[in-house]
Parts: structure tokens; C-alpha cells; sequence
């Protein structure tokens, strides 16, 4: 523990109604743990924050001592933005009040909330509201960074689901943030990452959501090329209900995977229908209709049990590295370039994800929030995934050399929340026409860079070129 931070505890101690945590406590381990293994930090000091006021007294205590400062709500940063080594960690854990509104169809949740603090009590009264596809993820993160998940081809993206936010910004004071109040920040808040504040509450929009038509299946060899290309020329002119997607890896010993699949290139087909399930089903059949694909199932489930599906997959503590970006169209060359580099895959929990956009996110135009570009619908996601860190170099490597395989056909962009931390110069691309708007509004809010731990907007004022990124 610096003096620094030190002299932070001295100066709280006493005075919030949180916790401060030091590494010698014993709920510390616990506290510093974060989702993604391979960039394990250990903060000098935690605070535990209860409100609004813990947070605007933390803030105000490490912007004096000039500590730097992190802010973790599920701590499921793939970057590890969440933490920092020797520094502060701003913790919202504790914030996780939920309240709806069910006639008007909103909810106020505070900034600590997990997805599945907020379904529990959305889908209570048969609302949900669009977000990510794993529940122990962090919401104030996700919907800061945009909020890519199950709904936003129906409903948009989280981001576009936020009516308002309550934020402390760097000078301590508390700010509320809608369209017709700080309208700039508001602008800013719906796509632009942590830069700005630290949000102790959201109020958003909710949809009904109840029960899906959920259908999943494999495809393997040469049928794969063939499945894609289908998918490539249908999605543009599917309904905005059906989510269909791929993830390509190999094959492993899942009890679902059939005998001669396993070890082999596979095409994993998820295929979501929400709304009336008689029509979905005729969708969702053509899907699993193309490409002689095996294993197939197809479920009419809860919207809570399709929200954990995936948890169990994506564990905390194993080690996570990520590139992506966007195809305006997705060609053949491409697919070959994807289902070839599946042959030196070194984790069979390695992926290739591939989403469609497009739908309710892509008809919010590009100015109006900060999130970047939704004109390019193909979504590429490449998602490393695997537990032993002798293995880091040789996962990495290979995410690395297949993106910049594909990175010729891709068109400039990148979804912030599917960043490394190894990524700061794509930063800008990932705002492109939006980032010197960015930069006027960071300088207006947060001059110094105090919130920096983050795939960071720079201030203009010169003062905040100094700071450093972490490792």
C-alpha cells in the first residue's frame, strides 16, 4: 500500500457507509478478484461504495492525492479496466437496487447491478431490457460501452434504451443526465465508455419479453462454407425478431456434440426468435434447414433461462483476449480465411463469433449517440479462451494473425466492450467522426484524465497527456 493510498484509507476511514478493503483484509481476495484472469491486478486500496455519496467522496479523495483510480461494477472488463495495480478501485458492488415501473415500462437500477440482478426483477412483470448474454456481466460497463446482446436487433442497443443517468464527474459533484438535461454528457454517457463519471444509477427503457424460441445446431466440413454464405445473403432482409448467429471452433467432448464431430472445425448456429412463437418457428426451422446440421435442437424457454445460458462458459478467472471489428459485407474469402485458421486453433474454447446487427440498433443514426458506426451489420468477434498461462502466447498469437488476415475486407471500427487492453490506438477508430465531439466533452467534464482506466478519451488540455495507460 502507497502513502498515497495510505492516506486516502486514513482520510475515509470512518466516513463512508461502504467499506475500504487493504490486500492484508480477508474479504480482499474476494473483492480484487475480476472475470478475466490474464489481466489480474492487485488495487492498494478497495471502497466498497453504498451511494452516491461514498462515491463522490471517494472521487474526491483520489483526485487529491492524484492515485490512479478504477471503476469496477462486475468487474468483467475484458481490458481489466475494473482494477489497477497499486492504485484505487472505485467497487459498486454493493449498489445493486433494482425498482420498475411496470405501467410505464421503465426501470431506475444502480450502478453496480449484474444483467441477472435486473432480469430477476424485470421479467417478475414480463419486461426485459436489451442487454449482454451473460448474467454475472456488469451492466454499467456494458450499456457505457454500447450493449450488444439478444434483443438489439428488436430493440436497439442498451445504449439506445437509457432515458437518463445519475453520474459523478471528476470534480465530485453529482450531475443528472438526460435529453434535456446536460444533453451533451447524455450524447457522450450512450456509447463512450467510463470516461466521463462514475454512473450510480440508470433509468432505461423496457420491453415485453416473455417466453423465446431458442434453436441451436452443429455444422461440420465443407457444409460450413456453404451455411455462412446463406446466412451472409439472408440476414438483410430477416425480421428484426430472429437473432441468428455462429460461433466457429472445434469440436470438443460436450455431451451435444456427436462422436465424429469431436476434434473437427465446427459451425455452432444459435438461432433466437422473440415475439409470436408460430411465426418464429417457421423461421427458426428454415435456419436449422440449410446445411445438414446435426444436433439440432429447438426450445421454447424462459427470457431469464436464455440470459444464463451461456454463463457457464465463459467462467471468471480463465484467461480472455478478444479482436474485433465489422464487415460492411462479408465475402467469400473472408469465410475461407475463418473456417482455414480453425486448423491451428491451440484451445478448442477458442472462437470465431459471428453476429448480424442490423434491425432497431442500425436505424438509430450514427450523430446520435457515441457509440460508433452500425452501418457495417457483420459483427466479428475473435474470442480467445482458455485457462493455462503457459498457453497466453501461443492463444494470443493466434487471435492476432488471423485478425490481421482479415482485417483488409473489414471496414475501420471496433466495438469498445470487445476490446483488449492492449488496444488504446483503436480508440479513435472506434469513434471515428464522433471522437473530437468526445474530446470537448471529456475536457468540459474531466480536464485532468482522472477517469483514464478505461479504452480512454483524452482530454484536449495538455495537462492529460502525461498519465499512463496500465499494462
Amino acid at each position: 500500500m502507497s502513502k498515497a493510498t495510505e492516506e486516502i484509507y486514513v482520510s475515509l476511514k470512518g466516513h463512508l457507509k461502504g467499506s475500504l478493503l487493504r490486500p492484508d483484509d480477508a474479504e480482499y481476495p474476494e473483492a480484487s478478484r475480476i472475470w478475466n484472469g490474464l489481466v489480474a491486478r492487485r488495487p492498494g486500496l478497495i471502497a466498497r461504495c453504498r451511494d452516491s455519496s461514498d462515491v463522490q467522496a471517494v472521487v474526491h479523495a483520489a483526485g487529491s492525492a492524484g492515485v490512479i483510480t478504477a471503476v469496477r461494477c462486475g468487474g468483467h472488463s475484458l481490458a481489466g479496466f475494473g482494477t489497477c495495480d497499486d492504485g484505487l478501485v472505485i467497487d459498486l458492488s454493493p449498489m445493486r437496487k433494482v425498482q420498475v415501473f411496470p405501467e410505464a415500462r421503465y426501470a431506475r437500477f444502480e450502478g453496480g447491478c449484474l444483467l441477472g440482478s435486473i432480469d430477476l426483477v424485470t421479467q417478475a412483470v414480463g419486461l426485459a431490457f436489451p442487454s449482454g448474454v451473460v448474467s454475472h456481466t456488469g451492466a454499467g460497463g456494458l450499456v457505457l460501452g454500447g450493449g450488444t446482446g439478444w434483443l438489439n436487433r428488436l430493440y436497439g442497443l442498451s445504449c439506445d434504451n437509457v432515458r437518463g443517468f445519475t453520474v459523478v464527474v471528476a470534480d465530485g459533484s453529482v450531475v443528472r443526465v438526460s435529453a434535456s438535461e446536460n444533453s451533451d454528457l447524455f450524447w457522450a454517457l450512450r456509447g463512450g465508455g467510463g470516461n466521463f463519471g462514475v454512473v450510480t444509477e440508470f433509468e432505461v427503457t423496457l420491453h415485453p419479453v416473455g417466453s423465446v424460441l431458442f434453436g441451436r445446431g452443429i455444422c461440420l466440413g465443407d457444409e460450413v462454407r456453404g451455411l455462412l454464405r446463406h446466412w451472409r445473403d439472408f440476414m438483410p432482409e430477416a425480421p428484426d425478431n430472429l437473432r441468428w448467429g455462429f460461433s466457429l471452433r472445434i469440436a470438443s467432448h460436450e455431451k451435444d456434440i456427436p462422436t465424429e464431430a469431436r476434434g473437427r472445425p465446427i459451425a455452432s448456429a444459435s438461432a433466437l426468435w422473440v415475439g409470436d412463437l408460430e411465426e418464429g418457428r417457421r423461421y427458426v426451422d428454415r435456419a436449422f434447414a440449410v446445411g445438414n446440421q446435426k444436433a439440432v435442437t429447438k426450445e421454447v424457454v424462459s427470457f431469464n433461462a436464455l440470459q444464463t445460458m451461456a454463463d457457464s462458459d465463459f467462467p471468471h478467472d480463465r484467461r480472455y483476449y478478444t479482436k474485433s471489428g465489422y464487415f460492411k459485407s462479408l465475402n467469400d474469402e473472408s469465410i475461407d480465411i475463418m473456417i482455414e485458421a480453425l486448423a491451428t486453433n491451440p484451445s478448442p474454447t477458442n472462437e470465431i463469433e459471428l453476429a448480424y446487427l442490423g434491425g432497431a440498433a442500425a436505424r438509430v443514426a450514427a450523430s446520435e449517440t457515441a457509440f460508433g458506426d452500425r452501418s457495417s451489420p457483420f459483427v466479428l468477434n475473435l474470442l480467445g479462451n482458455w485457462s493455462d498461462p503457459a498457453n497466453d502466447a501461443a492463444n494470443i498469437s493466434w487471435i492476432r494473425t488471423l485478425f490481421v488476415q482479415l482485417r483488409p475486407a473489414m471496414v475501420p471500427g471496433v466495438y469498445v466492450n470487445f476490446m483488449s487492453g492492449d488496444e488504446g490506438d483503436r480508440v479513435p477508430e472506434a469513434y471515428r467522426g464522433r471522437w473530437e465531439r468526445l474530446r470537448a466533452i471529456k475536457t468540459a467534464y474531466d480536464p485532468g484524465n482522472f477517469f483514464h482506466v478505461n479504452q480512454n478519451i483524452p482530454p484536449v488540455t495538455a495537462a492529460a497527456s502525461g498519465i499512463p495507460r496500465p499494462n
